[in-house]
């Protein structure tokens, strides 16, 4: 009786001490979502891939472009300008992206190329991914 104590209390200790980097710590959320590697982290690259996918599916109208209308209160109408340097009133695909890069990057405070889940659930992280999802 005592082995098998002995055993089950060895057997849960190893299960606790498991690294952080098992599958019991596989990332949930966005973060989850958007990281296509699965480094726990989402870079530049698969940000894009995710708002490629929006756009394409927002852009009901087939004219290679989204506008207002589309994106659904995604994004202000301040920020919309912003994105809309030809003032054409529509953001084609490059022009898209190029918002969407910069938003990355505001929500990117340290600098590494990367956005873990906090960063995700900052107010910028926030605003980024209403352009991704």
């Amino acid at each position: 009786m005592k082995k098998a104590l002995l055993f089950g209390a060895l057997a849960l200790a190893g299960v606790t001490a498991l690294p952080a980097t098992s599958a019991l710590a596989k990332a949930t959320g966005p973060v989850a979502a958007l990281d296509t590697d699965d480094d726990g982290t989402v870079d530049l690259k698969e940000i894009n891939k995710s708002a490629t996918n929006l756009f394409t599916r927002l852009e009901t109208d087939s004219d290679g472009t989204v506008d207002i209308k589309e994106l659904k209160g995604r994004v202000s109408k301040k920020d919309f300008k912003t994105a809309d340097p030809d003032n054409d009133g529509t953001l084609s695909k490059d022009e898209f992206l190029t918002m969407v890069s910069s938003l990355f990057k505001d929500a990117d405070p340290d600098n590494d190329g990367t956005l873990d889940a906090k960063e995700l659930a900052s107010k910028k992280g926030k605003a980024l991914l209403r352009v991704t999802r």
